[in-house]
């Protein structure tokens, strides 16, 4: 079952936060606050390359 979760592919969203926007990835990653979301989009996309 394990096996199983590792190919899992990873899928990101981002999240407001007040004045913030983070990135956050159903494995159980989250990238750091941002206030441009266009920062937290590209944490997103790195996390996934990275994967």
């Amino acid at each position: 079952m394990a096996d199983e979760q590792q190919h899992e592919p990873h899928r990101t969203t981002t999240v407001e936060q007040g004045r913030f926007c983070a990135a956050r990835c159903i494995c159980g990653w989250r990238g750091p606050a941002r206030r441009a979301r266009s920062k937290a989009r590209t944490d997103a996309e790195s996390h996934m390359s990275d994967s």
